[in-house]
């Protein structure tokens, strides 16, 4: 049955606010938005009064850890890092996600329907990422995107990680060596791979290689974690060397460079920014980074690198960027708009557009005011979350089964 969203304050994101909007869904998706008059409801849809609301696409965090760090459960609920092999490529953020942890309730609390899981930083190269949405029953119907990128890391974790290990790379010189042997190795196996399929003759797979001429190839993006402007620096050369699709996730010092990152086009997934600045790589640490780069020309996204920062804290982050000098147009664009297309999801979500996922939001009043809050969340038409004023706190629909009695 389609279900049309009427009389709220519509903010598409691509496009103009619209006072008193409909937004009309059927089959999980997006149907059509515009006025009253705009928009042909059919006579059996379920109407959802928005009055007083304004109404936003859900929000995305494009770098989480959500699922796989579950918070409170110490060694037994974090499969972030398989910090045994600096090369990961082969490994997936998948098989490690437990959906029924709580971040993901809290996630619907903050706006968020979309997030991209992501391995740690605790490998140069720390495996594949995957779109989840932040409410399904099982993983299996939570996906939207199942080849996102790969996440890598330069700086100082993998150097202390491996360090300590007694073993390269223990230096920046040998994590970006790692990567340099990752990729020449893909770019044999890719022609080895070639050769054997013209001449008809079968090629051993090898899920690493495989992973990487895949990144080579453009199919995926490469995630790469990196916090001091002379590693961000060091990205663009790799980057430049072997050609893939580059998104810079963290950019702690990209404000430094940000002429540089804006010649080159490349994305940056900024944040956390609420965390004290713990160690060297992140002294220069600022809320004005986002206004800084945004102005220079570079696509911002913002995140929280959950359960670094609870993951209900993304608008947050935007709301005090937009203190520090962000543009609040720009803040919600980081949010929806910007994390969706730097990472080929914009056919997918990220606006309040015909053709995409109907996850919406319902909020008090502007979400970048602290004082607003989401008060109901559907996800892919269904709603799933609800404030309860009567309660005082947020509801998420049951992700149990429930044996019919």
């Amino acid at each position: 049955m389609a279900k049309a969203i009427v009389g709220g304050h519509v903010v598409p994101i691509d496009g103009d606010p619209i006072e008193g909007g409909t937004v009309l869904i059927d089959d999980g998706k997006i149907v059509a938005v515009g006025t009253e008059a705009d928009v042909d409801i059919p006579e059996d849809a379920e109407l959802v009064d928005a009055a007083g609301t304004w109404v936003l696409p859900g929000f995305i965090d494009a770098h989480a850890h959500l699922g796989v760090h579950e918070e409170g459960e110490g060694w037994a609920g974090n499969d972030t890092n398989e910090m045994t092999d600096p090369n990961g490529a082969r490994f997936r953020a998948i098989d490690g996600i437990d959906p029924y942890e709580s971040g993901f309730d809290d996630a619907l609390a903050g706006g968020v329907t979309s997030v991209v899981i992501k391995p740690g930083s605790g490998n140069p190269i720390g495996g594949q990422t995957i779109g989840v949405k932040t409410w399904g029953r099982s993983i299996l119907d939570m996906v939207f995107a199942e080849h996102v990128s790969v996440k890598s890391a330069l700086g100082e974790n993998p150097k202390r990680v491996y360090g300590e290990k007694k073993q390269t790379p223990s230096t920046r010189l040998g994590v970006a060596a790692i990567l340099r042997e990752a990729f020449t190795k893909a770019r044999n196996y890719q022609a080895k791979r070639a050769h054997a399929e013209s001449e008809g003759k079968p090629h051993e797979v090898d899920l690493t290689l495989e992973t990487l001429s895949k990144v080579l190839d453009g199919e995926l993006y490469w995630d790469q974690h990196v916090h001091r402007a002379d590693d961000i620096v060091t990205a663009l050369r790799l980057a430049d060397e072997f050609g893939y699709k580059l998104v810079i996730n963290h950019g702690t010092e990209g404000h430094l460079i940000a002429d540089l990152l804006a010649e080159r086009d490349v994305p940056v997934i900024l944040g956390p920014l609420f965390t004290t600045k713990s160690k060297v790589e992140v002294r220069n640490r600022t809320l004005r980074s986002a206004g800084i780069l945004a102005r220079a020309g570079v696509k911002i996204a913002i995140t929280t690198d959950h359960p670094v920062i609870p993951i209900n804290f993304l608008v947050y982050q935007a709301a005090l960027a937009v203190k520090d000098g962000l543009d609040p147009a720009t803040a919600l664009r980081s949010l929806t708009v910007n994390p969706a297309s730097m990472l080929g999801l914009d056919g997918q979500i990220g606006s309040l557009k015909p053709g995409l996922d109907a996850d919406v939001v319902l909020w008090s009043g502007d979400p970048l005011d602290v004082m607003n809050r989401a008060l109901r969340v559907f996800v892919r038409g269904d709603e799933v979350y609800h404030f309860d004023e009567t309660l005082g706190e947020g509801v998420s629909k049951d992700r149990r089964y429930r044996e019919a009695r």
